[in-house]
């Protein structure tokens, strides 16, 4: 399974990382507009080729899927071409910015019988797992609390005049989408579509959201998702029934550690190993690659999409318009 990256922020050095440590797993390439970005992540985890020309990437036949790490808002054109010319995909979160170019990606993967894997590594943690066998213990449902909150390097860039990519709405930044939507996936893999959504963001005059509250709610219970990229916290999740309740440690994203609180006692659960978390995402693509089990790709497809369907409702409850929303695909 060799494997070509776009990209070469700290997310790609993990992701390397990870691959490493995989079996049969293989970086091919690495793409990067200047070679001189790519070169140091290349000499570390000797990767022969570096191409600063997407379609020479594209034309490799050596490489059978591409990574894309880049700006939130390039990862529909760089998916399609990708998919257009019979690689495999695995995108980072958040897929893509609008429904119909997710739609987009899907039919053509589907069209081709490629795989398209979106990278949110919550869904692939031997932890998250876990969490969900737990439920059963805790009673009815009544609410749910979630926090993963990080200040970010760039948040300084911004209040100093700057707008980096990851707080501009040309490029799909925002809290919402590149923190608080491992919330969203955590919650609504576990319980489905909510009722209705909204959104109460922190916005820069920009336009952007540097931080938010996303509600969701269900037919017995509230969901409450905290993303903030302008400060720092305790990051968790609780999730609250009438007969106990069970604390996530480090969030949605890290799943670090489980505490079950029911039956009048505190039980401690933890079944991740490794702490490189991109580790078991990577594992589960390649597992699903070697069996060819499409089926199970396509499930994960239709889950995506129903975030990237919700992601969207919060942003125009809280008006936030990407450059992306007014873009014909």
């Amino acid at each position: 399974m060799n494997i070509a990256t776009i990209g070469t922020g700290f997310i790609v050095d993990t992701f390397l990382a990870a691959a490493k440590q995989i079996e049969g797993l293989n970086c091919a390439a690495m793409y990067s507009r200047r070679e001189e970005s790519a070169q140091p992540l290349a000499d570390k985890y000797a990767i022969p080729t570096i191409y600063t020309e997407l379609e020479a990437l594209m034309a490799d036949p050596k490489i059978d899927f591409v990574y894309i790490a880049s700006p939130n808002s390039l990862h529909f054109e760089q998916a399609h071409l990708a998919l257009e010319h019979g690689k495999h995909v695995i995108c980072e979160k958040p897929f893509t910015s609008t429904v119909a170019e997710l739609d987009r990606l899907i039919a053509l993967a589907k069209r081709k019988n490629l795989m398209l894997f979106e990278a949110i590594t919550t869904l692939h943690l031997p932890n998250y797992q876990l969490a969900k066998e737990q439920l059963d213990k805790l009673g009815s449902i009544k609410f749910i609390q979630c926090n993963y909150s990080q200040y970010s390097s760039r948040y300084n860039q911004l209040l100093s005049g700057e707008t980096p990519n990851v707080f501009s709405t040309q490029f799909s930044g925002g809290a919402l989408t590149d923190i608080n939507i491992y919330n969203l996936h955590f919650v609504m893999n576990m319980f489905g579509v909510p009722q209705s959504v909204s959104y109460t963001p922190n916005k820069h005059p920009n336009g952007i959201d540097t931080s938010g509250i996303l509600v969701l709610k269900y037919p017995d219970f509230i969901a409450q998702c905290v993303g903030c990229k302008d400060t720092n916290s305790m990051n968790f999740v609780l999730i609250q029934g009438e007969q106990g309740y069970l604390h996530v440690e480090q969030g949605a994203n890290g799943c670090r550690r489980l505490i079950l609180h029911a039956e009048g006692r505190e039980t401690v659960l933890n079944a991740q190993t490794n702490d490189n978390l991109l580790y078991y995402e990577l594992a589960a693509f390649k597992q699903m690659y070697e069996a060819q089990n499409l089926e199970r790709c396509y499930q994960l497809l239709e889950h995506s999409r129903s975030v990237i369907e919700t992601v969207v409702q919060a942003r125009k409850d809280a008006n936030i318009v990407f450059a992306a929303d007014t873009q014909d695909v």
